[in-house]
């Protein structure tokens, strides 16, 4: 029997499940407030725009044109009238919002940029980070883009993500990095290898708070690349990442993990592209031998991007899969601090009993030769971008 990718009514947690409440902590010399509930998200990003007196930088992968969207570029559109400096940027290929929406902000005397408009080399690079500083003092980051569906209820389908405003030190960082975003994306021709340099010289200090960032076929010294080594002395391992298709280094460094200590990975039981599904699952077996505890996550779509080796944790814009280790520009904030370590777990944990587990039994009534199948074909094509396996499944 083909189970594909439906769940299974006898193990699917209750339907009752609520989203998580915010909850902060001071950690290493700063302030980190954390946002699971999309109303909440959607309000503290509100939030810093409408408190801002000096400036407001956006940086967004998807900009939607809905109420979520109106919502955030009105309220831009009253920060310049306030005389507060406003610069949006957002990635053509992930955003639908036609430029005639934000044409209101630039009539107010807002710059609006858009990263990689023209068809060149730098159009294949798509930039998915998230975030927005206020004043240079405050930021708000994590895996929700501006759009209804990452603020949407998880009854109604919305995602199921986190966001995080930062007070402290390392804002300073977001601020010089989107400087350097800024500039690139005013330059002229495709700029390939200035991103790349970009990246590949970025300072994420060497505090126990980082700002990570990744970018094109940078390999050394990127986000994932410090991911990596953490994970090679790690005991401890959770992770939450809506798409999971880790390179076979990373596979074989979690596995080592799990048969040395502890290993939790959830993933996602619902998204908008089944294909990601499929690959995460293709690579459940390796690590289910290791000991490794696996879970798909059922109440709404997951969307969050949350790791957490020993006492660190990363969070930001980054999927533990190929595209964003190798390809995407992203960000990860990375902090070194046991307590946030432990609330975060204490967060998984909530995430984890609305979750299936995915033991030997249910493994092996999936994987039947024809789902292996196709979860190969589904790992091939991804390769090159998750969004063409959902106009095929289209």
């Amino acid at each position: 029997m083909d189970m594909g990718n439906a769940p299974d009514p006898a193990t699917t947690p209750q339907s009752d499940y609520q989203d998580a409440d915010s909850f902060q902590l001071e950690a290493q010399g700063h302030a980190f407030t954390f946002y699971p509930r999309g109303s909440d998200r959607l309000a503290a990003l509100i939030d810093h725009i409408e408190c801002a007196q000096c400036s407001v930088y956006v940086f967004y992968y998807m900009f939607q044109h809905d109420h979520a969207g109106t919502r955030v570029r009105d309220a831009l559109i009253e920060a310049v009238k306030r005389g507060v400096e406003v610069h949006l940027i957002i990635d053509a290929f992930g955003s639908d919002a036609p430029d005639h929406f934000f044409d209101p902000l630039v009539e107010a005397g807002g710059h609006f940029s858009v990263f990689s408009p023209r068809w060149n080399v730098r159009y294949l690079i798509r930039n998915h980070q998230k975030f927005v500083i206020a004043d240079g003092a405050r930021v708000m980051t994590g895996g929700a883009n501006v759009s209804d569906q990452y603020y949407d209820t998880p009854e109604n389908n919305g995602w199921c993500d986190i966001g995080v405003a930062i007070e402290g030190p390392v804002v300073d960082r977001f601020v010089r990095w989107f400087a350097l975003l800024r500039a690139w994306v005013e330059g002229e021709g495709s700029q390939f290898r200035l991103l790349r340099r970009m990246v590949k010289n970025w300072d994420a200090g060497d505090g126990p708070v980082q700002l990570l960032v990744g970018g094109p076929l940078v390999r050394r010294g990127n986000w994932a690349w410090r991911f990596r080594q953490d994970l090679t002395k790690g005991r401890k391992l959770d992770t939450v990442s809506a798409y999971f298709s880790p390179p076979r280094s990373l596979q074989r460094l979690m596995a080592r993990i799990a048969r040395r200590g502890e290993a939790r990975i959830i993933t996602a039981g619902k998204s908008d592209i089944d294909a990601t599904i499929d690959v995460a699952r293709l690579l459940y077996k390796k690590l289910l031998r290791a000991g490794a505890d696996i879970y798909e996550y059922q109440p709404s779509k997951l969307h969050m991007k949350l790791l957490i080796v020993d006492d660190v944790c990363y969070f930001g814009s980054a999927n533990l899969d190929r595209r964003s280790i190798r390809i995407n520009v992203e960000l990860m904030v990375r902090v070194e601090d046991a307590a946030l370590a432990r609330r975060l777990r204490e967060f998984v944990d909530h995430l984890e009993a609305a979750s299936i587990h995915v033991t030997d039994e249910w493994y092996g009534e999936r994987a039947t030769l024809f789902n292996r199948f196709r979860w190969t074909i589904s790992h091939l094509i991804a390769l090159a971008d998750y969004r063409i396996t959902r106009t095929l499944n289209g």
